[in-house]
C-alpha cells in the first residue's frame, strides 16, 4: 500500500507539471504569436503528453518486459486520447446540458480524467508482479 500511494504521488507531480505545460504552452502560443486557440492547444496538449510519457514511464511506472517502447507509446497515447475525450465530454455535459460553471466542471473533469490515466496506464503499461512476488505481465489485457 505504502508504494501505492508513493506511486500515487509521484503520478500526481507528473500530472501537475504536464498540466503546467499544457497550458503555459497554450497561453504562450496564442498572445505571443497569435495562434488560433484551438492550433495552440493542440500543439500544448501535443508537447504535455510527450512530456508526461517520459516523466511517466521514467518515475511513476515501471517498464513492462517484452513491450517495445514505440508499442508503450502508441498506447499511452491512445489512452490519453480517450481521456482527452472523457474530458470534452464531461465539459460539454456540464456546461452545455447542465448549464453549471465550467471552472467546476473542469475540476470534475480532472478528477475523472486523473483517475482514468492512472488505472488504465497502471493496467496496459506497467509492469506487473505476480502473487508470488516475481514480475508477469498480469492478466485482463
Amino acid at each position: 500500500m505504502k508504494q501505492l500511494l508513493a506511486q500515487i504521488m509521484k503520478f500526481g507531480v507528473v500530472g501537475a507539471i504536464a498540466f503546467a505545460i499544457d497550458f503555459g504552452v497554450m497561453v504562450f502560443l496564442t498572445e505571443a504569436f497569435g495562434l488560433d486557440p484551438v492550433v495552440s492547444a493542440t500543439i500544448s496538449f501535443t508537447v504535455s503528453v510527450i512530456f508526461n510519457y517520459l516523466a511517466s514511464m521514467r518515475y511513476v511506472f515501471r517498464h513492462r518486459e517484452g513491450m517495445s517502447r514505440r508499442r508503450e507509446f502508441v498506447i499511452f497515447i491512445v489512452l490519453s486520447v480517450l481521456g482527452l475525450i472523457i474530458n470534452d465530454a464531461l465539459m460539454w455535459v456540464g456546461t452545455d446540458a447542465l448549464t453549471l460553471d465550467y471552472r467546476l466542471v473542469k475540476i470534475f473533469a480532472t478528477a475523472v480524467v486523473m483517475v482514468w490515466n492512472f488505472v488504465t496506464r497502471k493496467i496496459f503499461l506497467e509492469e506487473h508482479e505476480d502473487r508470488g512476488g516475481s514480475r508477469a505481465e498480469g492478466t485482463g489485457r
